[in-house]
């Protein structure tokens, strides 16, 4: 073929390459998929004409024209996307709270355990229903050394505030990371949520006892303004487990592969809120649970998990609440294949 009847073949994709980067620019047209398709096959296109250009020795401007269209559709192509501030405030205050309020797998972690954990702390709290139920629990020298680890509560200095809310944060990560990877084998998963479920109710249950005086106090102190944010983080990492590890089992017709791919992109706004609230309750525990009696009193930390609390609420159950609208992870899908 002559130069001139390949220049004259390849044109009309050039012409058409030329329009789509003025159409791709845009925000709405990125999502049609059809036109990106067409956008990526003309582009490789004119990638190929380019070096059959430089190999053949086609005229200069010929050349010129194409270095400048394949460079422009490169930038078109791998632009950096904006930050959808609309995009995203709907997948964090529409989407994620209706997918977590509506998931089973959260349900279930949610029921077993805050019932567990309810039921072991009144045993442990109420000594004459089950005598020895904390201590058949928890172990006696772990109950004194709670004793004595908060029999004494004095103020810590600020630069030991910081360290310390940095360790509860590295300590959160660990404990919901073993939530969320037992839960992954399921039957082990469940016995490790109950384990701990009823270890930390035999503890609160035995703190709260009134014959354990000061210790008692200074226990109710310390874990009452986190306490929200940590353990709902840890219901959330259960669920998010659960939720990928029921993925691999169940299928429902789909391959395994698919299946856990579909699994893991709903789990991934459930992980996220547990990483999130494990970070709020490492800096709380950092900087306002240790604080003495005299510096802040209890009803301040009170307030602090009543606030908690109903952020919670709000977010969990109130934007959470089906309204009609459809409940998907399909906008969280689109953002994680983008990444």
């Amino acid at each position: 073929m002559k130069v001139a009847e390949l220049i004259e073949s390849r044109q009309p994709g050039w012409q058409e390459l030329e329009q789509l980067c003025e159409v791709v620019g845009g925000t709405k047209s990125s999502t049609n998929p059809e036109l990106v398709v067409r956008f990526a096959s003309l582009y490789r296109a004119a990638c190929a004409d380019l070096a059959l250009a430089e190999s053949y020795q086609l005229p200069p401007n010929t050349v010129d024209y194409l270095h400048r269209l394949v460079a422009r559709a490169h930038n078109q192509m791998y632009r950096t996307q904006r930050l959808q501030w609309r995009t995203w405030s709907k997948r964090i205050f529409e989407d994620t709270p209706k997918l977590i309020f509506n998931d089973p797998c959260v349900h279930l972690v949610t029921v077993v355990f805050w019932g567990l954990f309810l039921i072991s702390a009144f045993l442990a709290y109420d000594n004459e229903i089950w005598p020895g139920f904390a201590e058949a629990v928890v172990g006696s020298e772990q109950l004194d050394s709670f004793g004595e680890m908060y029999g004494s509560f004095g103020d810590r200095p600020a630069g030991a505030n910081s360290f310390m809310a940095g360790f509860y944060v590295f300590n959160n990560a660990s404990i919901g990371l073993s939530c969320f990877v037992t839960m992954l084998f399921v039957l082990p998963g469940m016995i490790t949520l109950s384990f701990n479920a009823v270890y930390l109710g035999a503890v609160f249950g035995y703190m709260f006892r009134p014959e354990m005086g000061d210790a008692g106090i200074n226990f109710k102190n310390f874990v009452t303004a986190h306490g929200p944010f940590e353990l709902t983080a840890i219901v959330l990492s259960a669920g998010a487990g659960l939720k990928i590890g029921l993925g691999w089992l169940a299928t429902n017709g789909s391959d395994r592969m698919s299946s856990l791919t579909q699994t893991a992109r709903e789990a991934l706004p459930i992980a996220m809120c547990a990483v999130l609230l494990f970070c709020l309750a490492a800096m709380i525990e950092g900087f306002v649970s240790p604080t003495t009696e005299q510096f802040m009193p209890w009803w301040v930390k009170g307030l602090v998990a009543s606030l908690s609390s109903c952020l919670l609420m709000i977010y969990f159950v109130m934007l959470g609440y089906p309204r009609g609208s459809e409940i998907s992870s399909t906008g969280w899908e689109a953002m994680s294949d983008e990444a």
